[in-house]
């Protein structure tokens, strides 16, 4: 399919072939027949996207101190590489568009296939031919109700329902009642909707704007009256009869507070200013005081935007307790489209061919003539199940490593694929991710030779003898037992798996193999330098080994994916399954049995279990303790290992410094080595020679199973043995 991107690094933007999005439970796949370009806001990305790195660092000064936070956790080169990744992600444009269903995704049942919908939100409803959408961000398009026909309102009408949206959340922040005097600053798009919104609620209406066609545009579509906004100081205390508006509301953007202070101006006492446009607030009290004036900010489309509960996982606010969502606006501005209250046709002033995108940014941003509404149009077009890049490095059978990749995040290009590329035993074959525009950037930054739509294209490729799995959590189970049933290595990202039944399966089909493969899972650490010279000290203890594993986890929101039962099943699964297989790698003994609690805060913004104590004893009579926590300073050092016995002490403190204490003092150091290179040369060279799997099967299904039991002794309160639970699921009852 084709989908407009643009390079956040070089502000380059393409009508680019892509591989079509994925289909998942919760959502729908939707062809697009038509689409709206805000002029305002993409305007504004684009032009950001257009900036030097300079000039990006002082528009978004926020994400220049998480830039300095993460230089002083992970020093200046990790972060570079993770910059460089972040720069190279497409940005994929657009946010409102309509068309039809062509397909459903698990768990979703009032959307079929042939419906005709209106979708929103950036990232989803995209300008591109197919598009998944969350169901809670989808709408059914409405009849037209005019009386001369019983079609569906057209889909360049219901293209409009995400900008609707955002007028209506506007007016309804406003709380205008029937007769009230409203004035609308800014008559672009958003404001032209706005004016009609005020007025379909019974309000008397002056508009201001800088541009006289947008003002006789406002004049057309039911404003009482509308000037330039230099005049409007003096217009609307004489619109108003000497009262001042009952509500402003700020529809335009400006990089300074001039708009607001205005608004103060021209509100009369006691009255309300809703801000809906990007505007600075910096508000100027004396006004606002004297005044007592209400400023209120409205939250784009409506209650359920930027909750990832609501958008991304599908749970609805009950309408008894919460009347307007965002996905419920947007059926009621079509409702009021549909019943001819709205014109939107008239709001059209450009319409695109898909295939001519491009054309209509380079009107938008060159400002060579006024536009309002563009509208772009879409044809039905054919989707291929991968797009060719280039040639990869030649190689058949076990001669060289033909990698296919399923799933592209952070972690994976910044991290493990700029090694990869690197290995000449590696040949790149296919890539495939959630987003089509992701797929094919990584497949050109990396030089694979296609991207592909699924998965599914990746594990039945012959010519691809291992997958390499850097998904969302909840996928790594599933198709890593998919990729072994079809015959492939399989390099998968922590974890294994998110539970016990998967866990099981997985054991089940690799025992069943006939031939060998290796399964491997990205447990990188035991391979680091300081781990490898920890082992070798530790060969010929004779006492019991005491282990203590402190990790400054850092903090990770409650809304986050990590934090989700299902798709990332929480931060003991998710990220301390590598700490207790460090310690299964030194110990060098199966866990016994597993104790754990966990911090109780009623604070909303904590996740208890992301502060977990966890002691493990040990077959051999060792003890390891793993104290976890995001509560921490984000510039004290992340991880530190002790380990005792024998009269001696290790410490590897952060994998940057190894020191023994006892019989004979060594200290090392240098720049931090977490095992990655080490890990995926191993990974490789266990394919190529044939030989055994650098972790061995049995401690990688021991570190995942333990991490179950840590939530099961929280949950319990006991102590849990694991011994038998081990010897149970490797025996595949």
């Amino acid at each position: 399919m084709k989908q407009i991107i643009q390079s956040y690094k070089t502000g380059e933007m393409k009508l680019e072939e892509v591989p079509g999005p994925a289909v998942s439970p919760g959502t729908v796949l939707v062809e697009t027949k038509a689409s709206v370009i805000s002029a305002g806001t993409e305007k504004m990305i684009v032009e950001l996207a257009k900036m030097s790195l300079l000039g990006k660092a002082k528009a978004r000064p926020d994400l220049v101190r998480k830039v300095l936070d993460t230089v002083k956790r992970e020093g200046l080169l990790a972060t570079f590489r993770k910059v460089q990744s972040k720069l190279d992600n497409p940005i994929p444009l657009g946010y409102s568009c309509a068309g039809v269903v062509r397909r459903v995704g698990d768990g979703v049942d009032n959307f079929q296939v042939g419906d005709h919908v209106a979708c929103g939100g950036a990232n989803y409803a995209t300008h591109a031919e197919f598009n998944v959408i969350p169901q809670n961000l989808c709408v059914h398009i409405p009849h037209e109700r005019d009386g001369s026909s019983a079609e569906y309102l057209s889909f360049e009408e219901s293209a409009f329902a995400t900008v609707g949206a955002i007028a209506l959340q506007g007016v309804r922040q406003a709380t205008l009642t029937l007769g009230e005097n409203v004035c609308v600053m800014g008559l672009g798009l958003l404001g032209q909707l706005t004016v009609q919104l005020c007025k379909a609620h019974g309000c008397r209406i002056i508009g201001c704007d800088i541009d006289e066609s947008r003002i006789e545009k406002a004049r057309s579509l039911g404003a009482d009256e509308a000037c330039l906004t230099g005049d409007v100081a003096r217009n609307a205390l004489s619109f108003t009869r000497g009262v001042g508006a009952d509500a402003v509301i700020i529809a335009a953007s400006a990089k300074g507070s001039e708009l607001v202070e205005l608004a103060g101006e021209i509100t009369r006492l006691k009255g309300r200013v809703v801000a809906v446009g990007l505007v600075g607030l910096d508000v100027p009290r004396d006004i606002y005081y004297r005044k007592e004036l209400d400023l209120r900010l409205s939250m784009s489309y409506g209650p359920g935007r930027y909750d990832v509960e609501y958008e991304e996982r599908g749970h609805d606010y009950p309408v008894a307790y919460v009347r307007w969502t965002e996905q419920r606006n947007m059926e009621a501005f079509l409702e009021l489209v549909a019943g001819r209250k709205i014109d939107v046709r008239s709001l059209i002033s450009h319409r695109y061919s898909f295939e001519n995108a491009i054309d209509a940014y380079s009107m938008i941003t060159g400002g060579k003539e006024p536009s309002l509404g563009v509208i772009l149009r879409y044809e039905a077009a054919p989707e291929p199940e991968r797009i060719v890049i280039g040639h990869a490095k030649p190689g058949v059978a076990e001669s060289i490593v033909a990698l296919g990749v399923a799933g592209a995040g952070n972690f994976a290009t910044g991290v493990l694929l700029p090694r990869l590329k690197s290995m000449n035993s590696v040949s790149l074959k296919g890539v495939a991710t959630a987003g089509g525009a992701s797929a094919k950037s990584v497949a050109h930054k990396f030089g694979f030779e296609y991207c592909a739509e699924s998965t599914d294209t990746l594990i039945q490729d012959d010519n691809i003898n291992a997958v390499l799995i850097a998904t969302r959590h909840n996928l790594h189970g599933p198709l890593a037992r998919r990729a072994l049933d079809a015959g492939k290595h399989v390099y998968v990202e922590k974890p294994l798996c998110t539970n016990e039944m998967e866990l099981r399966e997985i054991v089940r089909t690799y025992q069943a193999m006939t031939t060998n493969k290796i399964l491997m899972t990205g447990f990188n650490r035991r391979f680091s330098p300081f781990a490898r010279q920890a082992k070798s000290a530790l060969s010929g203890r004779s006492s019991p080994l005491v282990a203590s594993y402190r990790v400054n986890a850092g903090f990770i929101p409650r809304d986050s994916w990590v934090q989700d039962p299902v798709e990332g099943a929480g931060r003991i699964i998710g990220e301390s399954c590598h700490f207790v297989d460090m310690l299964r790698f030194l110990v060098g003994a199966p866990a016994k049995a597993v104790q754990a609690a966990c911090i109780g805060s009623a604070d909303v913004r904590q996740t208890n279990r992301d502060s977990v104590s966890i002691t493990i004893a040990y077959e051999d009579g060792s003890l390891g303790h793993i104290l976890y926590y995001a509560l921490g300073g984000k510039d004290y050092p992340k991880e530190k290992i002790e380990l005792a016995f024998d009269g001696e002490t290790i410490v590897i403190d952060d994998f940057r410094s190894f020191e023994t204490y006892g019989a004979k003092k060594v200290r090392s150091g240098g720049k931090q080595e977490k095992g990655f290179d080490e890990e995926l040369a191993a990974f490789t060279s266990a394919i190529l020679s044939g030989g055994a799997p650098p972790i061995p099967f049995r401690e990688i299904v021991e570190s995942t199973l333990v991490t179950f039991a840590v939530h099961e002794a929280l949950n319990t309160g006991t102590t849990v043995f694991v011994s038998d639970k081990i010897r149970d699921i490797l025996a595949g009852d």
